[in-house]
């Protein structure tokens, strides 16, 4: 019996020719990720374990991104923390603040992670790296510090499901439908511990972009892990942003699959997430009007630079409506820079959004976008759980930029395609 994509890169990194699902293994890590959520937890059991030293200064990345800039005494006292433990253990990929992004950003843009890679994070949505064809997964601080420690991790090997997509998507249709329709097709643990492997001619047709965000979700369907194969555009992607060799993964013709499923990605619409699950979808063509007060787009789902080209599209020439709230946070600050340059920020600051620095702020309800009892928002992040942004009597319905910014300029819930057709 031959190996999934995700099986064969865990073999190679546990020093194995071969692995079976539900097999325990050990790995060696190319990286040990954390943020200024998850690493003061992580810092403690390090020094609780009597640890001295990471187990390589350059192989363990830090990113300030949830509550920074700091947005009380207790975020600034955490960050500071992370800090002085970076200082101490000489950790060289601490990306402060005006050098940080949203890590899930962060780390492909700055060439950190490729292709073949073992890669944990303490923060759930490390499946986002999938797209570059390496095996990446959300751990718990209390992991992350052993990963810190030994450059090793156990892991049970993943089943995996198949995902052979076709065809070319329809305008409108992005990364962030495809998932949010493949959520709502199979329920937020329909892939429970399993390995979300893509395959098919219609991935020719997503951009990185939309791949990152496809991966990045992944753990809304209870995945362990989303993986697309190398292909040129992924070969071109990590040589413009990495000089590190990486190595190219393929799964066996007679690879096992618990589930094999086709989408006709041409058959597909904008799909917008009703609160409070990621599986509560709907085409957006099918919903009644239904009034919001505030637009989030960003987060390390949506935040990169074809997003906000997408967003800007819709904001040329417009305003958002009365009554509406958009806030706009790139992924990075390269990111930042590139809508500067292209003039996408002017059309957002003229349209009457806010455009600001990066940060994961709203989607967790931390900071810059807190929603108040009774509101309801439309955001291009990943999760709509019972109080996710603000108060639990809030709202969030996840979608795309496409159809974010649409809603931003209707004042409802709208079809991308019927915002364009009016006139500016």
């Amino acid at each position: 019996m031959g190996m999934t994509m995700t099986q064969k890169i865990l073999a190679a990194h546990a020093g194995l020719s071969e692995v079976k699902a539900g097999q325990l293994i050990e790995c060696d890590l190319d990286l040990v990720m954390g943020n200024d959520v998850t690493t003061p937890v992580a810092i403690r059991e390090f020094r609780a374990a009597g640890i001295k030293h990471v187990f390589d200064k350059d192989k363990v990345v830090i990113v300030p991104d949830h509550f920074t800039p700091n947005k009380d005494i207790q975020s600034a006292t955490h960050c500071k923390m992370v800090r002085d433990f970076v200082k101490e253990q000489g950790i060289t990929n601490y990306f402060e603040v005006g050098r940080m992004g949203i890590e899930h950003c962060l780390l492909p843009e700055k060439g950190l992670v490729t292709a073949g890679d073992v890669i944990i994070g303490a923060d759930s949505h490390t499946c986002t790296y999938g797209a570059l064809g390496a095996f990446s997964t959300g751990v718990g601080s209390t992991d992350m510090a052993a990963g810190m420690a030994s450059g090793k991790a156990w892991f049970k090997v993943p089943s995996a499901l198949k995902f052979i997509l076709k065809g070319k998507p329809a305008p409108y249709v992005s990364g962030k439908d495809i998932i949010l329709y493949i959520i709502g097709m199979i329920g937020v643990d329909g892939a429970l511990y399993r390995s979300m492997e893509f395959a098919g001619e219609g991935i020719c047709h997503l951009s990185m972009d939309d791949r990152f965000t496809i991966c990045n979700m992944a753990i809304e369907a209870g995945g362990k892990n989303g993986i697309f194969p190398v292909d040129e555009q992924t070969e071109e992607y990590i040589r413009a942003h990495s000089a590190k060799n990486f190595e190219v993964f393929e799964a066996d013709e007679d690879a096992p699959y618990d589930m094999t499923y086709e989408i006709e990605l041409g058959a597909l619409r904008p799909v917008v997430s009703f609160p409070h699950l990621p599986e509560n979808t709907h085409f957006v063509d099918e919903i009644d009007r239904i009034p919001i007060d505030q637009v989030v787009i960003g987060s390390c789902t949506n935040g990169r630079i074809r997003d906000l080209r997408i967003a800007a599209k819709f904001f040329e020439g417009r305003k958002v409506a009365d009554g509406v709230r958009v806030i706009i946070l790139p992924g990075t600050q390269d990111i930042y820079l590139q809508a500067v340059k292209e003039g996408l920020a002017e059309t957002f600051v003229k349209a009457g959004a806010v455009f600001s620095t990066p940060t994961c702020g709203p989607c967790l309800g931390g900071h810059m976008g807190i929603l108040a009892a009774g509101e309801r928002a439309v955001s291009t992040t990943n999760r709509n759980f019972v109080g996710r942004m603000g108060h639990v009597d809030s709202e969030v319905y996840l979608a795309s930029p496409a159809v974010a910014a649409a809603s931003a300029i209707a004042g409802y819930i709208a079809d991308p395609a019927d915002v364009m057709d009016e006139e500016v």
